[in-house]
């Protein structure tokens, strides 16, 4: 297999992070597109969790808690905070 590039800026930026790092040109290619896709998927997640986030919010707005919602919702606020102080557990 091969890959073929042809600018000089990115065959110099191979070059110096080879050197750098201590590494064969093709190992700082591989590395440098396993944190890239890394981080994409990274973003992936969070714009996942963002959607799910959202869609319980605009569920909230349409529909209150239940009493046992409530209830819990209190018991896990409660643990959070020191009955005595009020700070922070």
């Amino acid at each position: 297999m091969s890959l073929n590039i042809k600018d000089e800026q990115v065959h110099d930026l191979v070059r110096q992070a080879a050197r750098r790092a201590g590494l064969s040109q093709t190992r700082v290619v591989a590395r440098a597109i396993e944190e890239f896709l890394a981080r994409m998927e990274a973003e992936d997640e969070r714009e996942a969790r963002r959607r799910r986030l959202d869609a319980l919010w605009e569920r909230w707005q349409r529909e209150p808690l239940t009493e046992e919602e409530k209830a819990a919702m209190r018991q896990v606020e409660e643990s959070l905070y020191d009955p005595e102080t009020g700070l922070p557990a």
